[in-house]
């Protein structure tokens, strides 16, 4: 198809669906699965969370990810499909709108727009240890990573940087994103054939190795699972795994500003999952195999990550640091404008305060600016949580706030359980129009695989959402890593009360109905 006719078709789809081109329509195929690859993040997730899995499952934890990756391809599929049909911004809050209803979308969008939103501040504040780190060692500074201060300026610095970008244009954003697929090539590939070459300390059998972490007498961060592996320490550890692979929907959320976007938005959401995916592999890999023969204990307490890297020349140390810290800015940046492209969509429709401001364009770069600047002040918001931070567990209601924990970083696991909420009810979603006889007519469909697919994908979500928000006791794996015992649960239930009660009261929904309606 010519690039004329393509633009003609992508016009033609946006007018029947009642909208008119306002945003501009720049992104290839590359640009969108640019900016869902830097949002999933093989880099950022598993420099984040790596010790983690490891400590929790011990280095078989590997074989968790192949599972998680290939359950949540069958999410891609019927998110593809959806973005064939419905190729709009917003993604999400769109497909529930049309698949179920207005007030149905409305809530979709709703939850993941602050799961989005959320993913912003604590995306970026995991930058400051790496920035500190290496503003100390070439500008001889002695920055605290921990300190409050610090870590709002270099958050609020990162967060201003990315509204800019996102702001002058989505080809601009697009680039952001492209450099951070490069840069996460090299940082997962690259790292882990510089730890090849440097030389491996354990043959391939230890990946299949517990390391005794079931025990409590044998695991490294003091969590007790009885001598259960898979019932236990499988069940904790897949989350290290858990909340990295999701992020390919973002590459809907920019359906507007891509070109062909009915048929190059599901490639990209598949090719993004399955390159994260086989990418973290590659580089876990790596890591175990380059675990000193002293053990994975030895591992976690000299630092994780940073000291099986020790080992490689100072120089290419501080290269992997500047190629960490650019996957970081680049991760937040594509989150921020997921998240702003969301705000835009429901302002659009009118579901938002303010709408007739957050739904404007800029004249020249054709971004939805406003709608950018509510995704950069709600995440500058969420960080200033970080000043909540108690030196002893405090007790609310019939649970504990563990200590040491600032409120920004218990917000990430409300990030993670708002975003598999939000999937759960748009494959739900999709399984409800099918019921009504909606059949697919995008160049995406799944066919006679449709519900099949979505009720694994459905299921698949819904056991891990309630794996994410269990509440365990503050002296379990989950409840003193991930959860917090009952924060995420209590947040997430707060989101969606108060969701409930706005809905109520003002029926954004009515707006939507309207709109929608009216076109």
């Amino acid at each position: 198809m010519s690039e004329i006719g393509t633009e003609t078709s992508d016009h033609d789809r946006l007018a029947a669906l009642g909208y008119r081109q306002e945003l501009s329509r720049v992104l290839s195929l590359f640009d969108n699965f640019s900016v869902a690859f830097a949002y999933l993040s093989p880099m950022v997730g598993i420099y984040s969370l790596y010790t983690l899995g490891v400590g929790m499952g011990g280095p078989r934890y590997i074989w968790t990810m192949p599972v998680v990756v290939g359950l949540m391809m069958l999410v891609a599929l019927v998110f593809g499909e959806l973005a064939s049909e419905y190729p709009l911004s917003g993604a999400l809050y769109q497909y529930g709108k049309y698949n179920v209803g207005a007030r149905y979308g409305w809530f979709v969008g709703w939850i993941y727009g602050f799961a989005l939103l959320a993913t912003v501040a604590s995306v970026d504040s995991g930058i400051v240890g790496y920035v500190t780190s290496l503003s100390n060692i070439w500008f001889k500074t002695n920055l605290n990573p921990g300190d409050h201060l610090t870590i709002f300026v270099v958050v609020a610095i990162m967060i201003i940087l990315s509204a800019i970008l996102n702001s002058v244009g989505a080809k601009i954003m697009g680039r952001v994103a492209g450099l951070g697929v490069y840069v996460e090539t090299i940082g997962t590939f690259g790292v882990a054939i510089a730890l090849a070459i440097h030389g491996f300390h354990q043959g391939f059998g230890f990946t299949f190795s517990s390391q005794g972490v079931e025990h409590l007498a044998t695991n490294p961060l003091g969590v007790n699972y009885g001598g259960h592996w898979l019932t236990g320490a499988a069940l904790v550890a897949v989350l290290a795994n858990v909340y990295i692979f999701f992020g390919f929907e973002s590459a809907g959320d920019i359906a507007e500003e891509t070109k062909d976007a009915s048929r190059q938005v599901p490639k990209a959401m598949r090719n993004a999952l399955l390159y994260g995916g086989i990418a973290s592999f590659v580089l876990v890999l790596g890591l175990l195999l380059a675990t000193p023969k002293a053990g994975i204990g030895a591992m976690i307490n000299g630092g994780g990550i940073p000291f099986i890297l020790s080992a490689l020349p100072s120089w290419l140390q501080d290269f992997f640091l500047i190629m960490v810290i650019i996957a970081f800015f680049s991760c937040g940046t594509a989150v921020q404008g997921a998240g702003a492209r969301v705000a835009f969509g429901l302002a659009r429709d009118g579901a938002v305060p303010f709408s007739n401001k957050i739904r404007q364009v800029h004249p020249k770069h054709k971004t939805p600016v406003n709608a950018i600047v509510v995704g950069t002040v709600i995440p500058f918001l969420f960080l200033l949580l970080v000043l909540v931070n108690p030196s002893h567990n405090v007790h609310i209601l019939w649970f504990e706030y563990p200590a040491h924990v600032n409120a920004l970083y218990a917000l990430v696991s409300f990030a993670t359980s708002g975003i598999y909420l939000s999937f759960l009810l748009t494959v739900l979603g999709s399984l409800i129009a099918r019921r009504r006889g909606w059949v697919p007519s995008g160049s995406f469909s799944l066919g006679k695989w449709g519900v099949p697919v979505a009720v694994g994908g459905a299921l698949y979500l819904f056991v891990m959402l309630l794996n994410i928000v269990w509440p365990s006791s503050l002296t379990s794996g989950r409840g003193a890593y991930f959860n917090y015992g009952w924060v995420t649960l209590l947040v997430m239930v707060i989101i969606v009360v108060a969701g409930a009660l706005y809905e109520g009261f003002a029926r954004p929904d009515r707006s939507v109905g309207e709109h929608r309606f009216e076109r």
